[in-house]
């Protein structure tokens, strides 16, 4: 499956006694679908996923989902400390139709985080789950900071198909890249190579047999007297309802968390990034990503650096409270966060205001 892009790990708005204000939720996923983010991340930190009970996190797994756009990819936030609950909270994802399962490193029991802990928890977790896994690291959060050379060895199972590396590690992404370099996968993808998944063509395949239509080779278009084609078969061309697909080799994708390192990260080998920052400026995030996929290193630079004091002042120091106030100060709802974290100071929003006056959201 094509990761590659940008994703904003979205935010849960509460009302101002802490209730989740669902209506919020559904309107910022609205409007993310509508950006050219690849797609969205529900229950990620920035979500406050570990300060909601299990009922909340199924509820707000499930709003954003009816919420969100159809050619999104949706990543659900799935870990908890055990496999057994990460594996609960997976199975009821991809009922709902999430398409990837992102799951944290545990941590908790720190000493006990050796190699052999963590290779069985990732494994179980892989070995079971009906969707495909990512792992998540955020060592500024967690306290743990998983080895790229962990990492390297749980990518070679079939069922782990990416990282999101939030530690900012630019020289770990590169040596994540290298060591993993020799993994290569099928995935579809639109005739734009842009991602589908197991979800989207099950819609697609359901609307063709609804309209009576079915899935043939584009070289079937092309008549009987057509000479029949010298390209490799991953070009070719395959109708699923009104959606051209074909295949495209991918290798173990490595997202990255850490919006100040965004464009760094891209030119060692990261396919792409969730980020906080995007929560209230994706368009401002994916034009890095897209000036540096035009090869245009000087223009991805320039774009970095206009973004990179906000997203150290904002998320970096900020947190959750910083992010919050910069959704609202650029159309999307923000709200309240929830104790133990603390609304900002006056100061602190007139300082977010004056970084982002110039960011594009």
């Amino acid at each position: 499956m094509l990761l590659h892009g940008i994703f904003p790990p979205i935010t849960t708005p509460f009302y101002p006694d802490g209730n989740v204000y669902f209506k919020k939720l559904e309107s910022n996923v609205e409007r993310y679908s509508r950006t050219p983010s690849a797609g969205i991340v529900v229950l990620g930190s920035t979500g406050e996923a570990i300060l909601l009970s299990d009922q909340e996190r199924r509820d707000v797994l499930k709003s954003a989902r009816e919420a969100a756009a159809p050619a999104k990819v949706l990543i659900a936030g799935t870990g908890i400390e055990s496999a057994r609950e990460t594996l609960r909270l997976t199975e009821y994802a991809a009922e709902l139709g999430y398409d990837v399962a992102m799951v944290r490193t545990p941590h908790y029991y720190k000493k006990q985080m050796l190699a052999a802990n963590i290779l069985a928890f990732y494994r179980t977790v892989a070995d079971r789950s009906p969707i495909p896994v990512i792992i998540y690291n955020f060592p500024q959060a967690t306290g743990y900071d998983i080895p790229a050379e962990l990492v390297i060895e749980l990518a070679d199972h079939p069922n782990v198909i990416g990282i999101k590396e939030s530690g900012g590690d630019v020289e770990k992404v590169r040596k994540m890249v290298a060591g993993t370099r020799h993994i290569q996968r099928g995935a579809t993808v639109t005739e734009m190579f842009e991602a589908v998944t197991p979800r989207m063509l099950a819609a697609a395949t359901a609307a063709a047999g609804a309209e009576g239509g079915e899935l043939v080779s584009i070289a079937a278009l092309s008549g009987p007297g057509s000479e029949p084609s010298t390209k490799p078969s991953s070009a070719a061309v395959t109708i699923v309802g009104k959606m051209k697909t074909r295949q495209k080799e991918v290798g173990f994708q490595i997202m990255v968390g850490a919006a100040d390192k965004l464009h760094a990260s891209l030119e060692v080998g990261a396919v792409g990034a969730i980020l906080a920052f995007a929560c209230f400026a994706p368009t401002a995030c994916y034009e890095i990503y897209a000036a540096w996929k035009e090869g245009d290193a000087e223009l991805a630079q320039l774009k970095q650096e206009r973004i990179t004091p906000a997203s150290q002042y904002v998320v970096g120091g900020l947190g959750i409270s910083g992010i919050k106030h910069g959704m609202d100060f650029n159309g999307y709802f923000g709200g309240p966060v929830r104790l133990p974290l603390l609304p900002l100071t006056g100061d602190a929003k007139d300082e977010i205001e004056r970084r982002l006056a110039d960011v594009r959201n």
